[in-house]
């Protein structure tokens, strides 16, 4: 027993040793694609949500650095204002705003979309960047699971409601951040709100899914207005999306070196809001600056359609 467990010890003791001698490698590796455009966002409009903390925080100072307009819509206004203080301290010229909405709540979403159009009379780009993730069994003000709910219907109603914008504000852009945790999901149209079983995990990874579909089947209806959406995996961030999560608070602690910062997480964020090259690319999936690997589960048109269509009914919304 006593041989067994030296021996482990040994082999995490090399293991330790390795990550910190090829540390700087790793970084680099684990850094990811950078997104090189230098493209100016002078008078145009942003709409992040989530944009608080995190990978939406970065993203915001990143196309508020390009001179855009950057409305930051955030659940709690408090931390949202300091996060905007913060990037003004960083570069003093930026135009950014804060804004109230909360994703868990339709209500939230209408009267912010409704403020919205009345304050704002164009919008360039739409980053569907907040999100919870494996937090404990709960539902939104209006019942639906929190991670569909947030991940998947807020934003889908958020979207419904800006549309008329987008397409005249044209070219316009729409990022989903989804996940590479997409390939775990399945959409359980039986159970989707999991009240039959619940599993964390499983409902994070489903909302993942769902983003990358909303996002395909977008794309198809949004063909010939000039308004694009794709779908971005950030990479594995170091982020407080694990908050609700011990254990993966300490698997994040233990392998930082192999995580991205929320600065590196952006990337490909800010990559699909700005590049040129996309300018007519849509419906395609992004991690690391390029294009990027999609689950089968994630690419069935028939599973997008009825996915749209039962979105629709929850929300009990019509899209012209």
């Amino acid at each position: 027993g006593v041989m067994v467990l030296l021996i482990i010890v040994a082999g995490l003791g090399v293991v330790t040793l390795l990550v910190i001698l090829f540390a700087p490698h790793i970084r680099k590796y684990a850094a990811g694609g950078v997104c090189m455009s230098p493209a100016r966002l002078d008078g145009k409009t942003v709409l992040i949500t989530g944009a608080n903390t995190g990978i939406g925080k970065e993203t915001a100072q990143d196309l508020a650095m390009r001179g855009a307009r950057v409305i930051m819509a955030c659940r709690d206004v408090d931390k949202g204002e300091e996060a905007a203080a913060s990037i003004r301290a960083a570069y003093p010229e930026a135009k950014v705003e804060v804004h109230e909405l909360d994703l868990a709540d339709t209500c939230s979403i209408r009267a912010f979309a409704q403020k919205f159009l009345r304050e704002v009379n164009q919008l360039h780009i739409l980053i569907n960047n907040a999100g919870v993730m494996m937090c404990p069994y709960t539902k939104t003000i209006d019942g639906f699971e929190m991670h569909i709910g947030v991940n998947h219907l807020g934003h889908f109603l958020l979207t419904s409601l800006l549309i008329g914008l987008l397409k005249r504000s044209a070219p316009a852009r729409i990022v989903v951040v989804s996940s590479l945790a997409h390939n775990f999901g399945w959409i359980r149209f039986h159970d989707l709100h999991s009240q039959g079983s619940y599993n964390s995990g499983l409902a994070y990874c489903q909302s993942k899914l769902a983003n990358v579909l909303f996002a395909r089947e977008f794309a198809r209806r949004l063909k010939g207005t000039n308004v694009t959406v794709n779908s971005v995996h950030p990479g594995t961030v170091n982020s407080d999306l694990t908050r609700h999560s011990t254990l993966m608070t300490i698997f994040f602690t233990v392998f930082s070196t192999f995580l991205k910062t929320p600065r590196e997480g952006a990337q490909t964020s800010i990559y699909c809001a700005v590049a040129e090259e996309l300018h007519s690319i849509s419906g395609k999936h992004f991690s690391d600056c390029a294009p990027a690997f999609v689950a089968p589960q994630g690419r069935n048109e028939e599973t997008a359609r009825r996915l749209w269509d039962v979105s629709c009914e929850l929300l009990g919304i019509e899209w012209d």
